[in-house]
């Protein structure tokens, strides 16, 4: 490395966010950019640890254990602490298609297994990832590069999230004439309708990397929903090979009393109807507004924390975060050894918000919901929730009630962020694919082929629900196999 001390010399630092009081006063993303000198000082205190294990990108015990798509971060870093950012950008899109959106959601299980986070705060990879490609962006370095020849082969992908995106990029790097089905009225999934715009700009960010995969000759085809308007069958005779990147969209549900009251939502339906409202230039337009309402939210992950956000930019009257699982601890326990993601108590930029705007955390532990309470009209007015305690009962942990421990919470919008069982089944039984015992299109890992002769599988829709770099690694693997299936084959990496 160019600074062997540099991990002695220079603390972590990471930019300064916009305060919350002003941030959820708008809809823009809320970090600060740091200046070069400090961002080449971060690069500096990557270590020269011999064995990084942030480029392993592997699971361990159920937890992600550095980056999945092996980013070269060590390399990256390097040139980064040198200012070669050109040159960094390179090292980073030979292994990323897509560090502009990595760099600002991923959750960065690469810092979790960072060697120096042993013993000090780790390399703010993140960051650097993210400061790297708006670099390049910024200099003109990333420009459209189609291909050179084609191939004559047509392939479809359905599906236009990460794992999609990414597919579609490598086949059409391949020579490969793809096409994109999605059915929203803008590409992208989930990086368009399933992430707020705080946290990953839809037009910044999202709409200038789908425009430069059009510019490469990929073509996008919205409001095409296979089943409905698209035959499926059709799809296995127009093209020579099929891929599906559908995602696990399937919400997990919460079948108790009261569960049909208006004001009852999943939360995907509620974060994707605020970014079309925002898209569409009116933020606060419709029913589905957290506006003047107590918010209940019941789930205490990423999509949780994205309502948090969202209710508070729509000018909600209270907020409630309801989590089944007892909070996590201040530093890692025992059984939650480096190089395994840290299980410890974390506050996200939502419920920091929330503390600024209502004083306290909106977030209660150990906590369920018992019923719904609605009104005459059949309108949510209340949420009944208990405290429960985890028990052994036949050698499993299951949650108990504690007797005496009900509350009753004011509630007009209730939000259901409890996480998705698997991928929706209409188009998987309409091309007769089979699925695993959690209803996941069966396909192997690393083969990607489905039980159905040239139609592959990849992302959550294959592994079930998982990280956006999963979903880019698989976009990218099953590329690379459905090059092969084509061409007999393949030198994409």
């Amino acid at each position: 490395m160019g600074k062997p001390t540099g991990f002695i010399d220079f603390v972590r630092e990471l930019p300064v966010d916009r305060t919350p009081r002003e941030r959820i006063r708008d809809w823009n993303e809320f970090h600060h950019h740091m200046d070069e000198k400090r961002l080449r000082q971060q690069g500096a205190r990557c270590m020269d640890c011999g064995v990084p294990f942030c480029h392993n990108g592997t699971v361990i015990e159920g937890s992600t254990v550095g980056c999945p798509v092996n980013n070269l971060i060590p390399e990256w870093n390097d040139l980064v602490y040198r200012g070669l950012w050109q040159e960094a950008l390179t090292r980073l899109h030979k292994t990323n298609n897509f560090p502009d959106f990595t760099g600002r959601v991923c959750p960065a299980p690469c810092e979790g297994s960072c060697v120096l986070g042993i013993s000090s705060p780790p390399v703010t990879i993140k960051n650097l990832e993210a400061a790297i490609i708006d670099r390049g962006f910024e200099e003109g370095w990333v420009v459209a590069e189609p291909p050179k020849t084609r191939t004559g082969k047509k392939v479809v992908i359905v599906g236009s999230g990460p794992a999609g995106l990414a597919a579609a990029a490598q086949l059409n790097r391949a020579g490969h004439l793809v096409t994109v089905l999605e059915r929203d009225d803008r590409p992208g999934g989930l990086l368009m309708y399933g992430i707020p715009n705080m946290k990953l700009d839809k037009r910044a960010v999202v709409e200038r990397r789908i425009a430069l995969l059009e510019r490469e000759g990929i073509k996008f085809m919205c409001n095409a929903t296979v089943g409905e308007n698209v035959e499926a069958q059709m799809l296995l005779k127009d093209f020579d090979a099929t891929l599906i990147c559908t995602g696990a969209t399937q919400p997990r549900d919460l079948p108790v009393e009261g569960r049909k009251l208006g004001g009852v939502h999943f939360a995907m339906e509620y974060l994707t109807a605020s970014t079309k409202a925002l898209l569409d230039g009116k933020p606060d337009a419709g029913l589905l507004n957290a506006k003047g309402k107590d918010v209940v939210v019941i789930g205490g992950g990423d999509t949780g924390t994205d309502c948090i956000g969202t209710a508070l930019r729509q000018g909600c009257r209270s907020l409630l975060q309801i989590e089944i699982m007892p909070k996590s601890p201040a530093e890692r326990a025992a059984n939650n050894p480096w190089p395994e993601w840290p299980k410890i108590h974390r506050v996200d930029y939502a419920q920091e918000e929330a503390v600024a705007k209502f004083g306290q955390d909106p977030r209660v532990w150990l906590t369920t919901v018992k019923k719904f309470v609605g009104n005459a009209g059949g309108q949510l007015e209340a949420v009944v929730t208990v405290e429960i305690s985890w028990e052994t009962v036949d050698g499993r942990l299951v949650p108990q009630e504690r007797p005496g421990s009900e509350k009753t919470h004011p509630a007009q919008l209730v939000l259901l962020a409890m996480g998705f069982t698997g991928p929706e089944s209409p188009l998987l039984e309409e091309l007769g694919l089979k699925c695993d015992a959690r209803s996941n299109v069966q396909a192997e890992y690393g083969k990607y082929a489905t039980s159905v002769k040239g139609v592959y599988a990849a992302g959550d829709c294959r592994r079930g629900q998982s990280l956006i770099v999963w979903a880019i690694n698989e976009g990218r693997g099953a590329a690379r196999e459905v090059d092969r299936y084509l061409m007999g084959r393949t030198d994409l990496p």
